[in-house]
Formats: C-alpha cells, structure tokens, sequence
C-alpha cells in the first residue's frame, strides 16, 4: 500500500495493510486516523470517541454523524495517491443528509429516495445498511450504491484523503475499507 500520511494518524492501518492489502479507514473503536481539517491545522481524534464539537462519534462498530448545527467535514490523515477501490456502508435517518469526499471532490450520501439526488434508485433501502463502492482510476471516480451508478466519471484530484459530511440528520458509517488496486 502506498499512500501517505502527511498528518499524524494511521500508523495502525500501514501495518494492516502490509498484511492483507485492505486499510480499514475506520477501526470500529474509536476516530484515530481522521480529524478536522482547519487552515494549515490538523486537529486529530486518535484515540477519542467522539470529535471535539460532538457531530462524529465512534460506537459499537459505527462511525455515527450526530445532528446538529452546520456543516463539519471529517477528514482522513492520509492521503491516497494511487488507484483504489473503497468501499463502506452507510445507514441514514430519515431525509439525512450527508457526503462522501473522494480526494475533495463530494459524492452525496443521504436517504437518497426522500432527500435525491439519485431518486430512482431500485436497490437502495431507507433507513437500512447500503453500500457504496468508489473505484478510482487515475483522476476519475466510478461511484455506485448497492451496484447502481451514482456518478460514472465523476472527476477527482491525483491525490487527497478520504472524508465525511455532517449536515443534516444522523448517518451511520461502518466498514469504511480501501484497496489499492494494481495498474
């Protein structure tokens, strides 16, 4: 795996990834790898259950994004430079609303028949695990829920980290895991 980590976090997931060529982003314990990004700053959560203003908290294997006022963004501390495949699972409440950063660039995650953008979905399941699978290639992201098209080339930088949206409702996050793939 050759990502980098340009913060301070992740150490664990380097030598996971060695072992099986998997990082979990998420540890299922706690926010160690992820933090608030502000300015120049990282502000680090390895080790805490929840983040400093509470909208993010790890608990019995979930990564849940707490209601409340504002947008707050989550970021990873490593930066992914190569092609990978991630995937997660995400629960949200009714018409939550919530997004997944690809190396900056925003894939909605809501409850997508209530709040869209993807209203015709045939697979998704209100307020029930869904999955979606980001497969980047180069500078482009192929995004689908439960193996329907989200965004078919939706366009990403070369490199950046992985990152989540608090805006409105509770989400739930688990099995937040990427792949490197081979050229």
């Amino acid at each position: 795996m050759t990502f980098r980590v340009d913060r301070p976090g992740l150490a664990w997931a380097r030598l996971h990834a060695k072992e099986t060529g998997t990082v979990e982003l998420f540890n299922g314990k706690d926010l160690t790898g992820w933090g608030y990004v502000k300015g120049a700053t990282f502000e680090g959560f390895d080790g805490k259950t929840e983040s400093s203003d509470k909208r993010y908290s790890a608990k019995d294997g979930v990564l849940v994004v707490n209601p409340g006022k504002g947008l707050n963004q989550l970021w990873t501390a490593a930066k992914f430079p190569t092609d990978f495949e991630l995937r997660l699972e995400f629960r949200a409440g009714v018409n939550a609303d919530s997004g997944l950063f690809v190396r900056g660039p925003q894939l909605q995650v809501r409850d997508y028949l209530v709040a869209g953008p993807y209203k015709d979905l045939k697979k998704y399941k209100p307020q029930d695990w869904n999955e979606i699978v980001v497969v980047v290639r180069g500078e482009v992201a192929h995004c689908t829920c439960n193996g329907e098209v989200l965004n078919d080339k939706m366009k990403v930088p070369a490199t950046g980290p992985i990152g989540l949206e608090a805006d409105r409702g509770q989400m739930e996050y688990r099995n937040i895991r990427l792949k490197e793939l081979k050229p």
